[in-house]
């Protein structure tokens, strides 16, 4: 299944065809009352760790570094995506962040572990959940018949 997740500065104007609008930052952004900004939610639980964050923004670590960091965090809390993965799965999804930069932000980072983790559960839904019924080759005892 193809998934309708974009990504958006929360600074740019709210549009109907975004579908669910999710702010995926920690901090609130500067100057923007929550009514202007048209939120479906804002949800913290997905985005880098205060730590990682600071490091990246005071120049501590370089973006590859912070990339594969940021990646483990997402790997390492699996459910975090979870509230992510239901409004993608109902129509198109837009993250929204407060970066300057989209492209240099942890935004491309969630979008592909979104997808990951989506494409990863369709394909756990096509296998069969149970080893399949053998109950009508039982006899009237229950015995299996030969």
């Amino acid at each position: 299944m193809a998934y309708d997740i974009v990504l958006k500065r929360v600074y740019s104007e709210p549009s109907p065809e975004d579908g669910a609008r999710v702010l995926v930052d920690r901090l609130w952004p500067r100057g923007k009352p929550r009514e202007s900004l048209a939120l479906t939610d804002w949800y913290r639980d997905a985005s880098p760790s205060p730590l990682l964050r600071r490091q990246y923004h005071q120049g501590e670590i370089s973006g590859a570094v912070f990339a594969a960091r940021y990646r483990g965090e997402l790997r390492d809390a699996p459910d975090s995506l979870l509230p992510l993965m239901r409004h993608a799965r109902r129509g198109r999804l837009t993250l929204l962040s407060a970066a300057r930069n989209l492209d240099d932000s942890h935004l491309p980072i969630l979008h592909d572990m979104l997808i990951k983790a989506l494409r990863e559960e369709d394909a756990a839904d096509l296998e069969p959940a149970s080893p399949p019924c053998f109950g009508h080759q039982l006899d009237d005892s229950g015995a299996a018949r030969s």
